[in-house]
């Protein structure tokens, strides 16, 4: 195991792909929509996986706190290039969605953003993550930079933003950048399964940040904003006003 100490990571210290919890969603969803060829493809996507591990930095594994956005980000992009009709990226941003922010579904049945209390709470919950995040890049350079914002008592709104994401490096330099909005876009369908609205200028794969301002979705501030596809098909936030002159209304 371990050989940070010798400057290398070795593939035995990432996380196997058959310990991720997403595997057996996955294979349901290739049985679903590629029937007899579905096995062929999941052992392609296991190749894929593994041939990736030998070259990545040591994230920490199970450590890091992020280990299943991070690990979870590999698997997809370890499935897309094994599918043999190669469909839009687009077409599986349903199952992504529900893939990894599934228990958002569930959350929103007893938590709702447009509640005060529950705005500060999630607050608190970026700003402890943010905490671990910071103390995790000391040990693990190539994680999650995380940085803090105060919360925004004017308009209730909660905010942070990374400027290194390991997903966005990975699919730079694995030419899969048309890829990553499956995992970027995902964001959006959690932060609306709580009742909140995420307004977003732009993730590390098509800005220099990611950022996250996060409101009720009853919130004025929400009012103002639209969510289009940007031309790489990530999903980013608009003025509406600008919107319009840029369509020249």
């Amino acid at each position: 195991m371990g050989s940070g100490k010798r400057g290398k990571i070795e593939a035995a210290d990432h996380i196997p792909i058959h310990e991720l919890p997403y595997c057996r969603p996955v294979r349901k969803w290739l049985a679903d929509r590629y029937g007899k060829e579905a096995d062929r493809i999941w052992e392609k996507t296991v190749r894929n996986y593994n041939a990736y591990l030998p070259d990545l930095p040591d994230y920490g594994g199970w450590k890091s706190c992020h280990a299943r956005a991070i690990y979870g980000g590999l698997l997809i992009f370890a499935l897309y290039p094994a599918l043999p009709d190669q469909p839009p990226v687009a077409e599986l941003q349903g199952f992504v969605n529900k893939l990894f922010m599934g228990p958002f579904t569930a959350l929103g049945k007893i938590f709702d953003l447009n509640r005060s209390f529950d705005m500060r709470l999630i607050d608190r919950v970026f700003r402890r993550s943010g905490d671990r995040d910071r103390k995790d890049i000391g040990r693990y350079p190539a994680g999650f930079v995380n940085v803090d914002e105060p919360y925004d008592r004017e308009h209730h709104a909660a905010r942070y933003h990374f400027t290194q994401c390991p997903n966005a490096e990975f699919a730079k330099s694995r030419g899969l950048l048309h890829v990553l909005p499956l995992l970027c876009n995902s964001d959006f369908f959690g932060i609306g399964e709580i009742h909140g609205r995420l307004i977003r200028r732009g993730t590390c794969g098509n800005s220099g940040r990611c950022d996250y301002l996060v409101v009720g979705s009853k919130n004025e501030l929400a009012a103002g904003y639209e969510t289009v596809t940007d031309e790489g098909g990530f999903l980013v936030s608009r003025r509406k006003e600008q919107s319009s002159r840029e369509e020249g209304l």
